[in-house]
Parts: structure tokens; sequence; C-alpha cells
């Protein structure tokens, strides 16, 4: 494999150093964006029945206890209990925002990663090519041999610029689609809570 991957030339190890790259932030993503460390069930379940009983001290002392994201939008929520509906919302809205952009951190490196392996491939296709022409215009009698080097690492980084970029676009759609789906159920919680926080308070 080393061998092989030796023929395609230079643009061999940027690609490759993406692939590790790519890797590292998909197995950090994939075990941050778990459900129970972004909207833990349990704690919506406490939390929610200390907000009911009233007991707005407690919740607060849970919620900052947890490091969940969820955690830290209900905090700043509850720490203005007993404010009109609207400067609840605001609070709500702009720190679900900051949590749903950390959902997103690294998420757009992927993308990014998967144009330059693709790029840096169809870049060792016309280094490979440049190789070829070069050879035949400085030679009467053109050896094939020498032809099939620059061929080999026009052929094989594309290879593996295509098999770097394709994997790593799955996982970006398959991150993004995760944390979209995260945030809509911190979106979905938050109005619940929002509703018990204004429970007769106007506004």
């Amino acid at each position: 494999m080393l061998e092989f991957l030796g023929k395609g030339g230079v643009f061999i190890a940027p690609i490759l150093l993406c692939s590790i790259v790519a890797l590292a932030i998909f197995v950090e993503r994939l075990f941050s964006l778990r459900r129970h460390r972004v909207v833990p069930a349990d704690l919506v379940r406490r939390a929610e029945a200390l907000i009911a009983g009233g007991d707005v001290a407690a919740a607060v002392e849970l919620l900052r206890s947890s490091r969940a994201a969820f955690a830290r939008v209900l905090l700043v929520a509850v720490r203005v209990s007993g404010q009109p509906r609207g400067i609840i919302k605001e609070h709500l809205e702009e720190a679900g925002r900051q949590e749903a952009a950390g959902l997103e951190r690294f998420v757009d490196t992927l993308g990014t990663i998967a144009g330059v392996s693709t790029l840096l491939g169809l870049l060792g296709t016309i280094s490979g090519m440049i190789e070829i022409f070069a050879v035949i215009s400085s030679q009467t009698a053109v050896n094939p041999g020498t032809l099939a080097g620059g061929i080999s690492e026009a052929l094989i980084t594309t290879m593996v610029g295509l098999s770097v970029a394709i994997p790593v676009i799955v996982m970006h759609r398959y991150l993004l689609n995760k944390a979209n789906a995260l945030t809509l159920e911190m979106e979905r919680q938050s109005t619940r809570f929002m509703d018990l926080l204004c429970d007769g308070v106007e506004g």
C-alpha cells in the first residue's frame, strides 16, 4: 500500500493528512453530539419538576452542575424567571444560538477538507499530465515506461483524493443533520420550559 501511494507523487501526503484530520473531527463530534450530552432526558425531567414546584434555586444548582448544552440554555432563562415572556424568550434565543453554534463546531471544516482533498487530487492529475507532456516534448522516441510514471501519478492522486473526499462529505452531512436535530430538540424543550417560567406572568 505504501509503495502504491508513493507512486502518487508529492500530493499524496497532504491528502492523507486531510483524511487524518477529518477522521479526528468526526470521532470528536460523534462523541460530543450524543443526545445525553446535549439534552439529557433525566436533566429535563428533574429541572421541569423543580421549576413546576417553584424551587427555582434548586433548579439553578442542578443546571449549574450539568455540562450539557441545554443546561446552559435553560440556566440563562431560569435566572430571569419572573420577567415578562418577551424578555425570557430573548434570553433563551440568544443562549440557544450560542449553543447551536457550539454544536456545529468543526463541522464546516469537514466540508472544507472534502473540497481540498478533491482539489489536491486534481492538482496531482495536472502534475502528472505535465510530466507526461514534458517527456513527450523532450524525447524523439518516447519510452512507454517513462510515460507510465506520469500517468500513474495522475490516476493515483485522483483516486486517493476522491477516496478521501467522498467519505468526508458523508461525515459532514451526517454530523450537520445530527447537530440540526439536537438544535431543534433544544428549541422544543425551551418552548416548554418558557411556558413553565412564564406561568402566571404577564408580558
